[in-house]
């Protein structure tokens, strides 16, 4: 009675002794007894048995379940009965037992691995074939398989199925179980070897086209649509079973998987695949195609159509000879109509098409990207005369109305898709973007003034603005019809709300626009009257975006942002870490390639347009980065000769006079610098010297105050004394006569009426207001 302990530490401390004699009973795999043979696979095979030992011997418990098995593993058993496979090559009865235990044995991802030490998966599947009329062999061989892909490397297992011998033998099995497998479990099994020989196609290494394994697929895909007589297929038929539906999306998923390949291009052009997969470009029927259900029609409809945006670019000849643009356009019409349709949206490519058409709609506009990707004259020309734009157009209308209800990822891939296409059509085709002009602008507008919180949600916000972005430059960029209605639009002051989000991946698209824009004359009014946040003006902008982008670079700038190395003042970390490399002629160097690798030409492209005198809205720190900015060019030039000097005398010793010039040239750029580092101290002075000033004025300002409140609490203490002692009340009172009396002129005029100041009976400790009382008017001054 084996495999029982008297303590619990008897597992570790005899693991080594039972590990190598479960080795042994591999090893006994050798013995010309077929009986022994069977009899071990047998015991393998009760390792897997959980059911505790009817016996024990006293004093004894059994080991737990799983112990036999590590030990199994921990002694290589797999991997020995792979090898003795070869033993058994010709008895069948004892193949099967040992593809029974190793059956058992695979569920293991350390066992699966001995196995293709052993190389399993070529020896099992040169098996698959082998004479069994229990069919035991197949269904065996196969799940071993299965586990193999599932518990170690798929590309390992691939490499070794990818003989020609085990994709002959795959092949031919393959063959069998289709045109005599008429139980379910048959076409079970016939759908796991496609499976397997999906596999075999994504590895470029596998002979499946020499082998006719990938024709006789192909044929397969679509003997059901096309209804031309292949031998291949003759007399096969499909059933509306469950089985023979998967297997018809196995077939449509080896296509994309072959579209993949460029040696399979021709086969895939030879075999009609184009006009199948074009079959399903069109509104769906009611009961289902060839007896499948509606919902399998929907679910083989959009896999047909997704595939189709895969093999239309590497057949676009036969695309073109289909009437292909047509039929996507046609069956978008139906997709944005009325029409009654509820797609049931149960499969993986009918995300969000429940009780909708937006599942069609987003692979159909799939189809078109990619066709209209490979800027084929003759595919847009067709695309255009079909009507696109407007189409296009009307189909983004409906999906932004669509977005308004509730907004999703499918939605937003749909918009962007359409901005795509139309961007590809449209660009440099000045007729197509007056099609697009005012119609079009309309519809991008929205678009640009898109709330920046939703660049971060996660749905798509940040690619559909980017394609707005691009649909902009090459739909509306150089028509002027197109640029003067944008324009009317407010689109500038749009962009420049975008780019004052200052997001790194949209600044440097939505500078590039503004350049090509200032081509127009309009524009620069428009950039100039700007206001941003805080009254920002876009000059201000454009130089705050210079400084973090000089911050990005890494170039050294002193505290108050003036210029540290006058040699190289504009120069970047990374250009400074670089090695001298001599290179060819029509080579771009480091300075130049840099110029497009950040924003800092478009930058200065944009404040030449706007002029750099008299830019309104700029600190003394602004117009310390201006007087950088005003002489980027000239750095540039400085930057070149440099890189020039070096790889001169990195390979040649320059004559006296070349070296004299390039000395010349260097010094040049260096003055430049200094001259500018002079310049910033000198606005930085005239700063500090207006801030003195208006110290100065602050503090008169502050001092006025001061001595008025003085005023006003001496004028409160006179009155408290007035009130509070009479004498200073009479005081008081004497010197308000005075001052009255020496107001009063000195040179009386005849008749004139004198009224006295004085109030009779004031009964007041203060002086009185501003009260006179005229009882009469003389007679001589009347009439």
């Amino acid at each position: 009675l084996p495999f029982q302990k008297k303590k619990f530490s008897d597992e570790i401390s005899y693991s080594t002794v039972v590990s190598k004699f479960i080795a042994q009973l591999g090893y006994l795999m050798r013995v010309p007894s077929s009986e022994v043979r069977i009899q071990i696979c047998k015991c393998v095979i009760s390792f897997y048995n959980t059911e505790p030992p009817r016996k024990l011997l006293s004093g004894c418990q059994p080991t737990s379940a799983n112990y036999k098995i590590q030990m199994a593993e921990l002694g290589g058993l797999a991997e020995t009965l792979v090898l003795s496979l070869a033993v058994a090559e010709s008895q069948l009865i004892e193949k099967l037992w040992i593809l029974k235990a190793l059956q058992h044995l695979s569920s293991s991802g350390v066992n699966c691995r001995l196995m293709l030490k052993a190389r399993a998966a070529s020896r099992l599947c040169l098996y698959l074939n082998g004479d069994d009329p229990s069919g035991q062999l197949v269904f065996r061989s196969s799940e071993i398989l299965w586990n193999l892909v599932e518990n170690t490397s798929k590309e390992e297992v691939c490499n070794q199925l990818s003989s020609l011998e085990c994709v002959h033998t795959l092949k031919e099995v393959f063959e069998d179980l289709l045109m005599h497998g008429f139980r379910r479990y048959d076409r079970q099994l016939r759908n796991d070897l496609l499976v397997f020989a999906t596999l075999l196609a994504e590895n470029p290494a596998a002979p499946m086209i020499e082998s006719g394994f990938a024709k006789l697929l192909i044929a397969l895909a679509t003997f059901t649509e096309v209804k031309i007589p292949n031998p291949l297929v003759k007399g096969l038929k499909l059933t509306c079973c469950y089985e023979d539906f998967e297997m018809k999306k196995l077939l449509f998923h080896v296509i994309r998987v072959l579209s993949k390949d460029p040696r399979a291009v021709q086969l895939l052009s030879e075999n009609d695949v184009m006009p199948a997969l074009l079959y399903y470009v069109k509104p769906n029927q009611k009961p289902g195609f060839y007896e499948w259900s509606a919902a399998q029609y929907e679910e083989l409809q959009l896999h047909a159509i997704a595939i189709l945006a895969s093999v239309a670019p590497l057949l676009i000849d036969k695309y073109l000879s289909c009437q292909a643009n047509m039929l996507l356009l046609v069956f978008l019409k139906w997709c944005i109509g009325h029409d009654a349709f509820f797609g049931q949206g149960n499969s993986f490519h009918g995300t969000s098409g429940r009780g909708n058409k937006l599942a069609q709609m987003r692979y159909s506009l799939r189809v078109l990207r990619s066709v209209v990707a490979l800027y084929n004259d003759a595919v847009n020309l067709n695309l255009c005369d079909q009507g696109a734009i407007s189409q296009l157009l009307d189909i983004l209308k409906y999906a932004v109305n669509k977005s308004k209800e509730k907004e999703d990822a499918v939605l937003l891939e749909i918009q962007a898709d359409v901005l795509f296409i139309l961007s590809a059509v449209c660009k440099n085709d000045l007729l197509r973007k007056e099609l697009f002009s005012c119609e079009g602008v309309d519809v991008l507008i929205p678009f640009i003034q898109m709330d920046p919180k939703k660049l971060c949600s996660g749905l798509g916000h940040n690619f559909l603005l980017l394609s707005a972005l691009d649909c902009l430059w090459s739909c509306v960029l150089g028509c002027y019809i197109a640029e003067d209605y944008f324009l009317e639009k407010q689109g500038i002051f749009l962009l420049l709300d975008l780019l004052a989000v200052k997001q790194k991946n949209l600044c440097n698209i939505i500078l590039g626009i503004l350049v090509e824009f200032c081509d127009n004359p309009k524009t620069t009014s428009h950039i100039s009257i700007w206001r941003g946040e805080k009254d920002q003006t876009a000059a201000s902008l454009l130089i705050q975006l210079w400084r973090q982008e000089e911050l990005d670079l890494g170039i050294k700038r002193d505290h108050y942002g003036r210029i540290v190395d006058m040699k190289r003042p504009i120069t970047s970390s990374f250009q400074k870490q670089q090695e001298v490399i001599p290179l060819p002629a029509d080579c771009p160097s480091f300075a130049i390639m840099e110029i497009s690798e950040n924003m800092r030409a478009k930058l200065y492209s944009l404040l030449c347009k706007l002029g750099f005198e008299n830019l309104p809205g700029l600190s003394a720190k602004d117009r310390v980065t201006l007087a950088i900015i005003q002489h980027y060019i000239d750095f540039k030039v400085g930057e070149v000769w440099s890189e020039i000097c070096a790889e001169l005398k990195e390979e040649f010793k320059p004559i006296s006079s070349d070296e004299e010039a390039l000395k010349v040239l260097s010094e040049v750029s260096e003055n430049i610098g200094r001259m500018v580092a002079a310049l910033q101290t000198e606005v930085l002075e005239s700063q500090r010297q207006q801030e003195i000033q208006e110290e100065q004025k602050t503090y008169k300002k502050i001092k006025a105050i001061h001595k008025q409140k003085e005023m006003l609490n001496k004028s409160w203490e006179n009155f408290l004394t007035r009130t509070s002692n009479y004498e200073a009340l009479k005081k008081a009172k004497r010197l308000q006569e005075k001052s009255i009396e020496a107001s009063r002129p000195k040179l009386k005029t005849q008749n004139e009426a004198v009224y006295s100041t004085d109030i009779k009976g004031l009964g007041t400790t203060i002086g009185s207001g501003h009260l006179v009382t005229v009882k009469s008017t003389p007679p001589q001054l009347t009439g």
